[in-house]
């Protein structure tokens, strides 16, 4: 049996729903039936205009502008990829375009992403269910005759005095209620304002702190952050790769425990610690015993995760220790991955005393890659961390033959789905080649 052909954009409009889609620019692309006959208007007066244009707020009013609170959440979901439910809004709507005739109106109103095949907002949804007349409070005119009319005389004046009382009372109940959602959707703003610019200063951090390679050798090699999707999920991951000297190449990648601001300056004074003892040739073991000792000062430090990989490319050697972190990658030519884990010592802040870490060593061959990570790549909810490292190693497999850059854009679409990760991601890729003597 054939499935029949859908005329999605009849289905739309179709739709009970006021509904409309905005493109980025927050201009009407479409709209049903339903979100017409709410605004009151024809559909050339609303699709192909931008949203406050087509909406605009009244004239000299000196209520709170809708359209400025409607646009920042718009602006909000375009940021961040993520619905918001704003509070009950007041937005006054003026049914025929021109007429200077204003309605009092009172929406519940819902913005959502809709995202193209990269994961990116290509259209923004925006739901609109009418509650004015929950909102606002009939006279009590009607009911003040059908009383007069049992009744009659003062009995029925009384009640209907009644009335108007109960009137006004639920009419000021529900302009406190509106007051207060007002009020919540204020502080709402204020709070996302200041998140934002937290994770403005910590992505800013982070970029700082993670520059591009140091070599000085031409390298087939690429490095990779990509960060969490949630919008105050900023994390403490970093890499670093350098040259020691002509012969010896340093890698560390490391992952700090916790998000924004505190774990990104955590990640900064770390990285710059390591980043020293690699310039001073120091043993990935021994790097660790001191960097272990400096992060039991740094608060914020404790539990922190760190792999260190010395490259020997006169003697084709691998020379790694781990504090906790998950284990390197070493893809050979002939497809085979080894996992690089005959090295793993507790997180910083937890090894042993007396510089009893261990070290590992692993000889490679011109042409194998060395992929080091951190957990967002290949750790997910409510999954065992041994499928993602499967999944790691099969990609890692199948694109090992192409160049660094392509292998690391390879491994990120194969591993990060497209809606984003909880956790950051850190990625350095590094083939490796001998070197010659001089």
């Amino acid at each position: 049996m054939t499935e029949p052909e859908i005329d999605y954009r009849a289905a739309f409009r179709a739709a009970p729903t006021p509904l409309a889609l905005l493109t980025t620019e927050l201009r009407f692309v479409d709209v049903t039936d339903a979100y017409l006959e709410l605004a009151g208007r024809p559909r050339e007066q609303v699709v192909g205009r931008l949203a406050y244009e087509a909406f605009p707020d009244q004239p000299n009013s000196e209520r709170p502008s809708g359209v400025r609170r409607l646009r920042r959440s718009m602006e909000r979901v375009l940021a961040t990829g993520k619905r918001d439910v704003m509070a009950v809004q007041r937005y006054d709507v003026e049914p025929e375009e021109g007429s200077g005739r204003w309605t009092e109106r009172y929406f519940s109103i819902v913005n959502a992403p809709v995202l193209g095949p990269d994961g990116e907002v290509r259209l923004l949804l925006n739901r609109l269910e009418e509650v004015t007349r929950l909102v606002l409070t009939s006279g009590p005119e009607g009911r003040q005759g059908d009383e007069r009319d049992g009744t009659g005389g003062a009995r029925g004046e009384e009640r209907a005095g009644e009335d108007r009382r109960q009137a006004n009372g639920s009419a000021r109940q529900e302009s406190d209620l509106l007051a207060r959602a007002d009020e919540l959707q204020h502080t709402n703003e204020r709070l996302r304002e200041a998140h934002s610019r937290e994770r403005h200063v910590a992505m800013e951090l982070q970029r700082a702190m993670l520059p591009t390679p140091e070599l000085i050798a031409p390298r087939d090699a690429a490095v990779r952050y990509q960060p969490a999707s949630a919008t105050m999920n900023v994390c403490g991951d970093w890499y670093d790769l350098i040259d020691v000297d002509s012969h010896h190449s340093s890698v560390v990648v490391g992952d700090v425990v916790g998000h924004g601001l505190e774990a990104a300056g955590v990640m900064g004074q770390l990285r710059s610690a390591l980043s020293a003892l690699a310039r001073a040739a120091t043993p990935p073991a021994a790097a660790l015993n001191i960097i272990d000792i400096y992060s039991r000062s740094v608060p914020g430090a404790e539990s922190t995760t760190a792999v260190s990989i010395q490259v020997d490319w006169l003697a084709s050697r691998l020379v790694y220790s781990s504090a906790g972190h998950l284990p390197p990658l070493l893809a050979r030519r002939n497809g085979t991955v080894e996992v690089l884990d005959r090295a793993t010592n507790p997180p910083l802040g937890l090894l042993p005393e007396g510089g009893a870490t261990i070290e590992g060593r692993v000889a490679f061959e011109p042409g194998d890659v060395l992929v080091v990570y951190t957990d967002g790549l290949v750790e997910r909810r409510d999954e065992d961390i041994d499928r993602g490292l499967a999944r790691l190693a099969d990609s890692l497999a199948s694109h090992r033959t192409a160049p660094a850059e392509e292998l690391a854009e390879a491994l990120l679409a194969d591993l990060l789905p497209p809606e984003g990760t909880e956790d950051d991601t850190a990625l350095v890729v590094l083939r490796l080649a001998h070197d010659g003597p001089g």
